[in-house]
């Protein structure tokens, strides 16, 4: 067979229109290189691909094909039958009450020609939430200042950052991704860059708040701590050693002297995330083994095997893989706990989770998925006008063959582990649900290819699980964003993500609240973006200049946005164009959520990020310039509280 005929086989588009209208065609041989580095994917017979039931009303599936009729189908759930019948028609109507959830179908005609097709039985809409419109405060937890915690913001301080959104108005706290990093390499922070998106950074608890662990455990603790709270940015190497010190001597405490109850409680947090939390655990003992990627360890080890699994588990390495698993165990639990506290307090989201949009390749995911997730893709963008030779983001994300051989279940787990804490998701570059443009290794950005995704498949799983979960789901949509892509994630009850700094004409005029839809998150700015202080004072102009960066706009244009702004605050009646100013334009949108940034709220110049840098810039190593239990008092309470009345938890009160 081609190379054309495989890329159509599997979705692969070798030939598109860039975004500055350029015709661009795949190299054959880095065509070829995705190519392999794809999964085989199932050609059907019966139907057009995999099966998206929405429960509501008499669903109906049109079939591509009935073969020698009468045609038999036959619906598997855990193994069981749970539902059957026949048709002669080219469709099934199916019965009421299907059970939510991922199942196989097995499609049989009177020949004898069979066939499986994964089949996704979904509500009608995700989780759209009970309140009318809120607001959020948006944090970088690590950059949290508090005077009890140990250079990084941790679980206790997002407690405390719960109860002061409370304080404000909010109707809970937003989060940069809690991901799990690689522990032997703290100094790679990016939150983006994950080694799974199924676990927690440990490097969130608070030590001090294990049972377990006392003070005399690591006697130097409470002065290396001060020391890491001093500065304005994160010490992540220092901090990391002492925390993983701390949690090992908590750990071997929890091991000699914990209580039945809290035994009990460990026993059980381990038995409800089996097989993954196990399967992790054993990832982790290895990586630090072998000291080397994956799919370099020895053969015995390359891919996940439950048997070897419990040989090391139950072997020398019995501690070790226990204090993974403690170490997962003690962060679920802290920041499940700020999650009940929300709740208690009546917040209406609670706790606003961001996803990354892919995984690194020598991380757990990708060795536990290696059908779902190729090492040797990287997620990525084609060339634009601010990137004319592309991006290569360096993650591994998801591929559709790999997907619909596990019915989506790879997927689902993922979605799971962040709405399980969370009264709202964002998923990042939720393009991707419907294609992802993917970059082989060894070729550069401009030599990828766009790949396509069993979009209504993915958007039935999403709905299932924000359900499932009572949880929100918002798609960031920026950028290009394909035509009927926004409406189509609409009809499934997936909100827009909108950035007031975006929304212009194509005069750079600002758009008026009127433009703005309701199923959405209206935010100022993002973290990728100028704070609102560094955009009026063109500090972030000035950085990027430092930095030997293209700013993507001179002085001149950013005379003209200010002025634009104004313009479109006096046409609401708001004659001041402070940050106050702005969010009460942004407040009487009618979007259900607003995020409002801690940044912006202290008045900070430098954003948390500036993509295309590494280690020019400081990205997500810098601190709040004011402690937590200041933050109330350096905040204009009044004019915040009068900005954002009309969406405000407490009424404006």
């Amino acid at each position: 067979m081609d190379l054309l005929a495989q890329a159509r086989i599997k979705g692969v588009q070798s030939e598109f229109i860039d975004a500055l209208g350029k015709l661009r065609v795949t190299d054959p041989v880095a065509l070829k290189s995705i190519l392999d580095a794809l999964p085989e994917k199932r050609v059907y017979r019966f139907v057009n691909g995999p099966i998206v039931v929405r429960a509501l009303g008499h669903p109906r599936t049109e079939l591509a094909a009935i073969g020698a009729p009468p045609l038999q189908w036959k619906l598997i759930a855990n193994g069981k039958r749970i539902a059957q019948g026949e048709t002669r028609e080219p469709v099934i109507a199916w019965p009421a009450g299907l059970p939510l959830g991922y199942h196989r179908l097995t499609l049989t005609d009177a020949e004898g020609v069979t066939e499986e097709v994964p089949m996704i039985v979904a509500p009608e809409r995700a989780f759209g939430g009970d309140f009318d419109r809120g607001w959020l405060l948006a944090v970088q937890l690590y950059s949290v200042r508090s005077d009890r915690n140990w250079g990084i913001g941790d679980f206790t301080d997002l407690a405390d950052l719960v109860r002061l959104a409370k304080q404000l108005g909010a109707d809970g706290v937003g989060l940069n991704p809690l991901h799990v990093l690689f522990d032997d390499h703290p100094s790679d922070c990016s939150p983006y860059s994950p080694n799974s998106r199924l676990f927690l950074n440990p490097l969130y608890i608070d030590v001090e708040a294990i049972p377990e662990f006392s003070a005399d455990l690591v006697p130097d603790a409470a002065a290396t701590a001060a020391r890491l709270r001093e500065g304005d940015r994160v010490h992540y190497a220092d901090m990391a050693a002492l925390k993983w010190l701390a949690l090992r001597a908590a750990f071997n405490s929890f091991v000699r002297s914990a209580s039945e109850a809290r035994r009990k409680a460990f026993d059980s947090f381990r038995a409800a995330r089996a097989p993954l939390l196990s399967r992790f655990a054993c990832f982790e003992v290895l990586r630090h083994r072998f000291a080397a990627p994956w799919w370099e360890w020895p053969a015995e080890w390359r891919q996940p095997d439950e048997a070897k699994c419990a040989e090391l588990r139950n072997g020398p390495n019995k501690r070790e893989v226990e204090f993974v698993e403690f170490a997962q165990w003690t962060a679920d639990s802290q920041l499940h706990a700020a999650k009940e506290l929300a709740g208690q307090l009546g917040m209406r989201v609670g706790l606003y989770l961001d996803v990354a949009v892919g995984v690194q390749s020598n991380g757990f995911d990708a060795w536990n998925e290696q059908m779902a997730i190729s090492r040797h893709l990287a997620v990525g963008a084609p060339p634009d006008v601010l990137n004319t030779i592309g991006q290569d983001w360096g993650l591994a994300g998801f591929n559709a063959g790999g997907l619909e051989a596990q019915s989506f279940v790879p997927f689902a787990d993922m979605l799971a582990a962040s709405m399980r804490h969370a009264g709202a998701i964002r998923l990042d570059h939720v393009l991707g649900l419907k294609r992802l443009y993917l970059v082989p290794r060894g070729f550069k950005p401009d030599n990828g290819a766009y790949v396509q995704m069993p979009f209504e498949a993915l958007l039935g799983v999403v709905a299932r699980e924000s359900a499932a979960h009572k949880c929100i789901v918002i798609g960031e949509d920026l950028g290009t964003v394909p035509e009927g892509f926004r409406e189509m994630m609409q009809d499934f009850g997936i909100w827009s993500y909108l950035v007031m700094m975006f929304e212009r004409d194509e005069a750079g005029h600002f758009r008026n609240v009127d433009h703005y839809r309701p199923n959405a998150l209206v935010t100022l700015n993002t973290h990728d973006l100028s704070t609102y202080a560094g955009w009026r004072s063109f500090g972030d102009l000035k950085m990027k200049r430092s930095l030997g960066l293209d700013p993507g706009e001179n002085d001149q244009a950013r005379w003209d946005a200010l002025g634009r702004l104004d313009e479109i605050l006096r046409q609401n009646g708001i004659k001041a164009n402070d940050l106050y100013s702005v969010l009460a334009f942004l407040s009487r949108t009618p979007s259900r959520l607003l995020a409002v940034s801690m940044e912006d709220l202290l008045g900070v110049i430098d954003q948390p990020n500036i993509p295309g840098t590494i280690d020019e810039h400081p990205n997500w190593r810098q601190r709040l310039p004011v402690a937590l239990d200041k933050i109330a008092a350096k905040v204009d309470l009044t004019a915040l509280r009068a900005a954002t009345r009309e969406r405000s938890l407490n009424g404006g009160s």
